[in-house]
């Protein structure tokens, strides 16, 4: 029942992303992929601490080990790529409000 429930919350929150990244406007798509990398941040911390939990509790608890360190590994390699593209695009949209600047053909004048 837990599963499930997190599962839903899970789902809403793919939903609520995709209704608030697709509904902002140009000009603020800058400064909304600085505030995602920023999470992307704290997403690795998380990630590397799951990666590297140890078990503590009953024999059965091994595999449980095994599945956080696989999901952290997951999780701070998919955080890393999207830390790594929010970059790029931030650096490619501030590149587009840049000055021009004009070659200076000839000698001096």
């Amino acid at each position: 029942m837990e599963t499930v429930f997190h599962f839903a919350i899970f789902v809403l929150a793919i939903f609520v992303g995709y209704y608030v990244v697709w509904s902002v406007t140009p000009a603020l798509h800058t400064p909304l992929m600085a505030v995602t990398n920023a999470i992307s941040s704290v997403i690795i911390v998380g990630a590397l601490i799951a990666a590297a939990s140890q078990a503590a509790g009953p024999a059965g608890a091994d595999i449980n080990t095994w599945i956080a360190k696989g999901a952290g590994a997951i999780a701070s390699a998919l955080a890393a790529v999207n830390i790594f593209g929010g970059f790029m695009v931030t650096r490619r949209m501030l590149a587009m409000y840049k000055k021009k600047e004009k070659k200076i053909e000839g000698g001096a004048h």
